[in-house]
């Protein structure tokens, strides 16, 4: 029964590393350009000049966590509480991700670009299919009686994570930076939590 087990704790051990490498890279990146103002300067403005392919490399580890954790809920659910949405949903936002990272923002008092445009939109898409995502995939967790009790409260955190990106769209006057990341450290923060669960749900139960 160990080799199982340890099989299942594969993917959540993964994302737990590249969640904690996003996080690392996103500290480490607010004292090595000093010259941004974090209240200020959204995140995609480290993507541009110095250290910019680390915060690339974050993006895409990040993403590697959302598409690695949905698998491993899709795949260890029972069949009445499995279901394809979070997984598409999680995957999509991922691969937007990935697309944010290399295609870089209009700097501000420049002509709009392409790329600009491509950055927007996928910008945006990887906010709102990953909060659908969590919100999807914590209804799912609800019908699993190994996470029922944990979806008590995943789904209110995830429902908080969806509301958030609204609020950071339809409210201008918030500071971008600091508000952006603030929606960051939600997501991610529940991203964490479900690969904390996911790492010791599958033992306790000997799965």
């Amino acid at each position: 029964m160990p080799r199982p087990a340890s099989a299942s704790t594969v993917l959540p051990r993964l994302a737990v590393a590249c969640l904690a490498f996003f996080v690392a890279a996103a500290v480490a990146l607010h004292v090595l350009r000093p010259e941004l103002d974090p209240v200020h300067s959204q995140m995609s403005l480290y993507l541009i000049g110095p250290w910019g392919s680390l915060l690339q490399a974050a993006y895409v580890a990040l993403a590697l966590a959302m598409a690695g954790l949905a698998w491993n809920a899709w795949r260890t659910a029972p069949l009445p509480a499995r279901s394809a949405a979070p997984l598409l949903m999680l995957g999509l936002g991922g691969l937007c991700l990935c697309i944010t990272a290399y295609a870089w923002m209009d700097l501000p008092g420049v002509d709009a670009s392409f790329e600009g445009l491509v950055h927007g939109i996928t910008a945006q898409g990887a906010f709102l299919f990953t909060t659908t995502g969590l919100v999807l995939q914590a209804l799912r967790l609800r019908r699993d009686p190994r996470w029922r009790r944990h979806a008590r409260w995943l789904l209110p955190w995830a429902l908080a994570c969806f509301a958030a990106i609204w609020v950071l769209a339809l409210w201008r006057e918030l500071p971008r930076g600091l508000a952006q990341k603030a929606v960051i450290a939600l997501i991610v923060g529940w991203l964490g939590a479900l690969a904390a669960l996911s790492w010791r749900i599958p033992r306790a139960n000997g799965s």
